[in-house]
């Protein structure tokens, strides 16, 4: 049997919900084999992180060398990794394997607003890890930061996403679940704008939705689909498993990453 692959280049999460963890769920319910090279432990649940152990960068390279040496994968997805040194190690390592279809998730900027990486760093993933994106993925905040604009709404939504890709000359998928367009995501590439209309789910269990709507993607850019067709059916993936309502934890719990098992399970049951 001849599968396709994907790696994921990210932070872990003990409880499951977001980081490798998810990312592996996700790029396994979408059809494809889920490989990883962890870039930091984390001691974290719903209600927040508590320490992070970060991997040695040469620790990281032979992790990733590991993966394509042998394993080549038909994808990568690189979530938050939050030093200089780790950053060149994967982008370095991306270019070295002739590495496609990389989704690059920019974890910058919490929700809450709150930095999650140092200028430095920033600036160090501008340079050397978004210009090797097929497509990025910034949530609102992080539009902010890459594009040196205000978003308020989505005209803004459209002129950040249209600077951003001129300037690191990847495609780049806007999200606009922070309040500023009920869910509606806009990819910007060089065939202009496409907006996804979304439905804003009642359920407060949102961790992870980053992390897994970018790991969805790379799964299926992986399969072959073009960039439009997999960010529909990501889209479509996430929204299944925040609609399966699942409620785990004492803070924002995890998504349903198998609700299309859970769901054959409960007709079965």
């Amino acid at each position: 049997m001849i599968m396709k692959t994907a790696l994921t280049i990210a932070g872990s999460d003990c409880s499951g919900g977001a980081g490798i963890q998810a990312d592996l769920k996700t790029m396994t319910l979408n059809g494809v084999y889920a490989m990883s090279a962890v870039t930091a432990l984390t001691a974290q649940n719903t209600t927040g992180v508590r320490a992070i152990l970060e991997s040695p960068p040469d620790f990281l390279r032979q992790q990733i060398d590991a993966v394509f040496e042998d394993i080549y994968p038909d994808a990568v997805k690189v979530g938050m990794v939050s030093s200089v040194s780790l950053i060149r190690v994967i982008a370095d390592s991306l270019k070295s394997y002739k590495a496609s279809n990389i989704v690059v998730d920019p974890v910058m900027v919490a929700t809450s607003g709150a930095k999650l990486i140092d200028d430095t760093a920033i600036e160090e993933l501008k340079k050397c890890l978004l210009p090797l994106a097929c497509v990025i993925t910034p949530n609102i905040p992080e539009a902010e930061v890459l594009s040196g604009m205000k978003i308020s709404g989505e005209d803004d939504m459209e002129a950040a996403a249209k600077v951003i890709y001129e300037r690191f000359g990847c495609a780049v998928l806007c999200k606009g679940g922070h309040s500023i367009s009920d869910a509606n995501d806009l990819l910007y590439n060089a065939d202009g704008c496409v907006w996804f209309r979304g439905k804003r789910i009642d359920n407060p269990n949102t961790h992870g939705t980053g992390c897994t709507l970018s790991s969805a993607i790379a799964a299926n850019l992986a399969k072959g689909e073009k960039l439009e067709k997999a960010v529909e059916n990501a889209k479509n993936y996430i929204s299944g498993a925040l609609a399966a309502q699942l409620d785990l934890g004492k803070g924002s719990g995890p998504m349903d990453h198998a609700f299309r098992i859970n769901g054959e399970n409960r007709e079965e049951n």
